[in-house]
């Protein structure tokens, strides 16, 4: 009995791998995957999607409300503050105007003031003025009033720098209150807040600079990137971060104040982080 058992035990085995053996491959392939699931393939990724690449600068986007800064995968606004700074900012200016790309200047109304040739200069050449205070104090720790005063004074001696009216604005330390965001909304003044921060102002290499900006916007995809005009090592960063932007697929979009001037803007409750 043990060795009819076998026996019919051996038969099946034989039966089984000639059936195995005589199903067309892609069958047996089926049989497989129904055991072992091929990893999914991964979507494009524009920073690693091979091929030409697009030009760099993008579309400008028009801005009534903070909330119109929607920026798809890829995308890049450039902001620069604290200047104007003689020579520096012009050297931006030159390498900016290399790459056929714009971008927003936060001036502080007292550097303005100081050097009213480079605040021309910056509006002259088609990019978008925004203000960054009279003196750049951190403006929640003052009053309201003195804060709004010292919005104002900056404001006033940007535009007369520069001939050119502000509507876009940038806290010092990006340090706000809600009553001060409020007020500002209330007078058609967009808060701009920047996505990514370059940390230039830190004691850094400009390598150091460019890659801290560029892995920040690879991980997230695009961002608002805070940048400042006064920086020697920014100066000497710049063209090689516009050409990783580049050779990464990004695109450089200008910001722009939108039509609807004397429409009042709703304030965001709380101001846009920056990540680390």
């Amino acid at each position: 009995m043990r060795s009819f058992r076998l026996a019919f035990l051996a038969c099946l085995s034989i039966l089984s791998l000639s059936a195995c053996a005589s199903r067309p491959p892609e069958q047996v392939a089926a049989a497989k995957l129904a055991f072992a699931p091929e990893k999914p393939t991964p979507a494009a990724d524009i920073m690693s999607f091979p091929g030409p690449r697009r030009g760099l600068a993008g579309r400008a986007i028009r801005v009534n409300h903070e909330s119109d800064i929607v920026l798809a995968r890829g995308e890049v606004a450039l902001t620069f503050d604290d200047g104007p700074y003689p020579g520096r900012t012009s050297a931006i200016l030159d390498t900016l105007d290399s790459y056929g790309v714009k971008a927003t200047f936060f001036m502080v109304g007292s550097m303005a003031s100081a050097h009213p040739g480079a605040a021309r200069a910056v509006a002259a050449r088609g990019h978008t003025i925004g203000t960054h205070s009279q003196d750049h104090r951190n403006l929640s720790s003052i009053s309201f009033e003195a804060a709004m005063a010292d919005i104002d004074q900056g404001r006033r001696n940007v535009m007369a720098a520069t001939g050119s009216p502000a509507r876009f604005f940038r806290f010092p330390y990006l340090a706000s209150t809600p009553a001060l965001r409020q007020q500002l909304a209330s007078q058609g003044i967009v808060d701009v807040s920047p996505t990514v921060d370059s940390k230039d102002y830190f004691s850094s290499t400009p390598d150091q600079v460019r890659s801290r900006a560029i892995s920040t916007l690879v991980r997230r995809g695009s961002g608002v990137v805070l940048f400042h005009d006064i920086h020697q090592r920014t100066v000497s960063m710049l063209p090689g971060f516009l050409d990783d932007l580049k050779a990464r697929g990004f695109s450089v979009v200008r910001l722009v104040p939108g039509q609807d001037g004397s429409a009042p803007l709703v304030a965001s409750a709380t101001p846009a982080s920056v990540p680390q």
